[in-house]
């Protein structure tokens, strides 16, 4: 190897053995180094933020009117009197019941902002009964289940998740 700016032999062929500067003139040897490569774009961490903001905010926008609903629903035998019929009471846990899955879903978009274990089965599980809840329930479930569903998804999660 010679130093490109005055000639110098710098000893030999091999890199590691060669000075770092010329003697001669002082110049960096020009040593070519690789350079280091860019990380691999991860497919879920990409997506990981805004599923768990979407997750929250659709679970949000549910949980409030039903719970409103649910209070007043509770509380309405003062007007409906207590001879409402026994539909009405199913209906009311029904939408009980809605609030646990409102609730739920505002856990799982907790959960995959913070990176849990759990939150990737939960996000899973929810993605497929909130398909049904359409237009943005639906669009939801889609992009959920596009994401974290492969097993490549499994794998990188098991990755960037945060054990405890």
């Amino acid at each position: 190897m010679f130093c490109d700016r005055c000639g110098t032999d710098l000893g030999g062929t091999n890199l590691r053995g060669a000075p770092a500067f010329c003697p001669a003139c002082g110049k960096a040897a020009g040593i070519v180094r690789p350079a280091p490569r860019m990380p691999e774009p991860s497919r879920i961490a990409g997506h990981l933020r805004t599923l768990g903001i979407l997750w929250i905010a659709f679970s949000a926008l549910r949980l409030f009117p039903r719970l409103l609903f649910y209070t007043f629903w509770r509380h309405s035998d003062w007007f409906l009197g207590s001879d409402f019929p026994f539909v009405g009471h199913w209906l009311g846990t029904a939408v009980g019941m809605s609030l646990v899955g409102s609730a739920l879903g505002v856990i799982t978009g907790w959960g995959l902002l913070e990176r849990q274990p759990w939150a990737r089965m939960l996000a899973i599980v929810l993605a497929c009964f909130s398909l049904i809840q359409i237009p943005f329930g639906t669009v939801l479930g889609i992009f959920t289940l596009w994401v974290l569903l492969p097993a490549q998804s499994e794998q990188e999660y098991r990755q960037i998740s945060r054990v405890s």
